[in-house]
């Protein structure tokens, strides 16, 4: 099943752990778990769509903020659990593990 791995700081931390995600990042796609993994660009660069209109800035009165994230499969939830673990954030528990219910298209 595949899990997403959101990871969250609030701004204007600035990421912590490089080497420890670098390691995360290598034991993932060593085990062929790893889909994709990306950092995300600073919140003040986020556009929102509302109402027809494109609006500057992340949601209101958000505190942290997605930061980075992995897309992984893996055979359980625990199993992405334990990755996740990994991460630096999770010790300030900023870190999510989301299931990914179906392939293409939006189901909702």
């Amino acid at each position: 099943m595949k899990y997403l791995i959101l990871i969250y700081r609030d701004p204007p931390c600035a990421g912590p752990g490089h080497a420890a995600h670098a390691a995360l990042t290598h034991e993932l796609a060593g085990g062929g778990e790893l889909i994709a993994a990306e950092t995300l660009a600073d919140p003040s660069l986020t556009r929102r769509v509302h109402a027809g209109a494109v609006v500057d800035g992340p949601l209101p009165g958000a505190g942290a903020q997605p930061a980075a994230f992995y897309l992984v499969e893996c055979e359980t939830l625990d199993c992405a659990l334990r990755h996740a673990a990994q991460a630096p954030e999770a010790a300030a528990g900023r870190v999510e593990v989301r299931p990914v219910l179906c392939r293409g298209g939006l189901e909702m």
